[in-house]
């Protein structure tokens, strides 16, 4: 298999969550705890679109650009983007897709993860470095193995290495269904709302 290797450059995302049905907010708080591998702990204070016992689904609206390098194909996600993200406890990895403020598909990012936990309060989880950025032509690349303190075939014991093969032989399955599912029960026409008020801070 023919893997390409990036970098991410920047990312920054602001998480807000509405019921999909009324446009209006849920009004219970939710965390997102990313937990990077060096130890630091990374919050952001969302709201669900959907938490179950063994999966969870975020929205997030984007309060700034952010781009990402790709050998030499770069993906830029601008401000007033959004992010449907979906979390498993039972899978090594979770999944971000963006759309831009016409609802265009712009690109998908998945991290490479374990110990994900899911309950009303919080859904966190342990980064593990490696990440892969797809393309909307379905292109997709590995980031970040530069940041790896040993080689992928050791690290995390071959976990990593096994986790990343096991997606990528599935991605385009996996990427699929997520946005076959969101694209009938998170239409992009439901989030206008929340993307006009956005919008609206800002002027």
């Amino acid at each position: 298999m023919n893997l390409k290797y990036a970098s991410i450059v920047a990312n920054r995302e602001v998480a807000i969550i509405i019921n999909v049905n009324t446009h209006q907010c849920h009004g219970a708080e939710i965390i997102e705890r990313k937990i990077r591998y060096d130890a630091e702990v990374v919050e952001y204070h969302c709201m669900r679109l959907k938490v179950q016992n063994q999966s969870a689904v975020l929205f997030h609206i984007i309060e700034e650009s952010f781009t990402m390098m790709a050998n030499q194909t770069q993906l830029t996600i601008p401000k007033g983007s959004y992010t449907i993200a979906y979390y498993w406890k039972d899978r090594p990895y979770n999944l971000y897709f963006w759309r831009d403020q016409k609802g265009k598909y712009l690109g998908s990012y998945f991290n490479i993860v374990k110990n994900t936990s899911i309950n009303d309060r919080m859904v966190s989880f342990e980064d593990l470095i490696i990440d892969i950025l797809v393309l909307p032509n379905g292109e997709y690349f590995i980031l970040d193995e530069e940041e790896l303190p040993e080689s992928l075939e050791q690290f995390e014991n071959g976990s990593v290495q096994q986790a990343l093969n096991v997606l990528t032989e599935s991605i385009h399955t996996a990427l699929s269904q997520a946005i076959s599912e969101s694209e009938c029960i998170y239409t992009h026409e439901k989030f206008v709302p929340l993307l006009e008020e956005f919008v609206n801070k800002l002027t």
